[in-house]
């Protein structure tokens, strides 16, 4: 392969590395409490499946006919787009911070192999690898740097719902994110007292009662799914949302930063209204209810 080509390679590389250290951030970013230990899992095989095809082109590059090669023979240093190449590697994988996956892989592919005795090639394999650790440290102050720079949408989310909250005339109560959030906001709204053992057993009930109503949009056996709301913190989502609503005889106002704003359920309900306020990225663990009440407007009656 000619220099040109070869440049061209590493080139490529390079690009394919930055790529899709953009996309599994923006994965990591968009993750919820239900998806996020899937999109890591993704996450981890394509950056294994990337190293590994460029391993592979880099060996057929340095070796065409596939001969073995004397250690004495591999060159000390890597021409300049090889190790600009190896420096975006190193981002992608200081980039994956939610495992140990990806370093482990990567100190083992650096470990040296025994060589034989009286040979030099130990020291200079140390040399190496001192040199490619502090690169690492570099990088991952530059990618810490750099995501910093990037928009927050947890305080993008804040600000935007304070905005509607102002507009709509509502007040805010903040629910504790602990997995019966949406069936405690729910019981914060009820006319009598309540909490979340009463809506988590009316939503599982009214549930299984019309099954062929919700069975459609489950991913689990419906019976399976009351058992997980009626004795366990499984989150809440729009499926629960719309069988409270239909449960309690009530029009539930779902206000959100996305989409158009409130999304209104069950408009023929008669037994009044519940505000519910609901988070994607401003909660550690994922999407978040909060319990919203109607305040008077300054000036109002």
């Amino acid at each position: 392969m000619s220099e040109t080509n070869r440049e061209e390679m590493f080139a490529r590389h390079r690009k394919e590395i930055r790529e899709l250290t953009a996309r599994i951030t923006q994965k990591k970013k968009n993750a919820t409490k239900k998806t996020r230990r899937g999109i890591t899992s993704e996450c981890e095989s394509l950056e294994h499946e990337l190293k590994e095809r460029q391993s592979r082109e880099i060996a057929a590059l340095d070796n065409p006919d596939g001969e073995s090669i004397e250690a004495s023979e591999v060159p000390e240093s890597k021409p300049e787009g090889e190790e600009e190449k190896e420096k975006d590697r190193k981002r992608l994988e200081e980039s994956n911070t939610n495992t140990n996956t990806t370093t482990n892989t990567t100190a083992s592919n650096d470990t040296p192999q025994q060589s034989p005795a009286g040979s030099k090639k130990p020291n200079r394999q140390k040399a190496r690898l001192a040199r490619r650790a502090a690169e690492a440290a570099a990088l991952s102050a530059v990618a810490e740097a750099e995501a910093s720079a990037l928009p927050n949408p947890r305080q993008a989310e804040m600000r935007a719902m304070q905005t509607l909250l102002a507009n709509l005339h509502l007040s805010e109560k903040e629910i504790a994110p602990d997995g019966h959030c949406l069936y405690s906001a729910f019981a914060d709204q009820l006319p009598t007292p309540s909490d979340y053992k009463t809506t988590r057993k009316k939503c599982a009930e009214y549930m299984l009662a019309h099954r062929d109503e919700f069975e459609p949009f489950l991913e689990e056996p419906i019976e399976e799914h009351v058992r997980k709301i009626g004795e366990t913190a499984e989150w809440g989502g729009q499926t629960e949302v719309l069988a409270l609503a239909k449960a309690f005889g009530v029009i539930v106002n779902v206000v959100q930063t996305e989409g158009r704003g409130v999304e209104k359920m069950n408009e023929e309900g008669v037994e009044g209204e519940v505000w519910l306020g609901y988070y994607r990225h401003s909660f550690g663990l994922g999407e978040h209810y909060n319990s919203l009440k109607k305040v008077k407007a300054e000036g109002g009656s």
